[in-house]
């Protein structure tokens, strides 16, 4: 099965193309996702793999969310924010990233698991929901995971796409708890 890249706008597509030349690339046309777009992108994912590489900011992460809820089965690329940043510090963008960064982060994909192994109770056991410091004990194990930086219950749903075990996850909690 062949794979569709989503983004979010020309330049992003104009980036991946330059990397990957025979790459198919579909184009969400910005913050707004039009209605047919949505519908080309259901339709599509019939015949094809949907990897969404957005932009990482508010409006990449809604964007991401709505295609999760429009293709369950989609897969996610992700790139830190910090890696795609322009030369001149001014905007955020997939289009602004190396191409190594880009490379590792198509190569790193994350898909939706049948079976949860996390629960929001796990998060609350391990810190990383319901205390004050939680929001910055799961923006580091974000950053170490390369998940993008999302609320809780964003968290929840990528790091169970993971599929890492709860022993590993205990393991990398410990560590950023003694990094602080």
């Amino acid at each position: 099965m062949s794979s569709i890249i989503v983004v979010e706008g020309i330049h992003d597509e104009m980036r991946i193309k330059s990397i990957f030349p025979q790459a198919q690339v579909l184009t969400t046309n910005g913050r707004e996702i039009d209605p047919n777009t949505l519908s080309l992108v259901k339709k599509l994912s019939e015949d094809h793999s949907i990897i969404v590489l957005t932009d990482p900011d508010g409006p990449g992460e809604k964007i991401r969310s709505v295609l999760s809820q429009t293709v369950p089965s989609c897969q996610h690329a992700f790139i830190r924010k910090k890696d795609c940043i322009s030369k001149n510090k001014k905007k955020v963008g997939i289009e602004h990233a190396k191409k190594e960064v880009i490379e590792a982060a198509l190569s790193q994909l994350l898909a939706p698991q049948e079976q949860a192994v996390f629960t929001i109770f796990d998060l609350y056991d391990l810190g990383l929901n319901g205390l004050k410091d939680s929001k910055r004990r799961r923006d580091r194990l974000s950053d170490l995971l390369n998940i993008g930086r999302p609320n809780a219950k964003t968290f929840l749903k990528r790091l169970n796409m993971l599929k890492i075990s709860k022993e590993k996850l205990e393991e990398m909690v410990c560590t950023i708890t003694d990094e602080q």
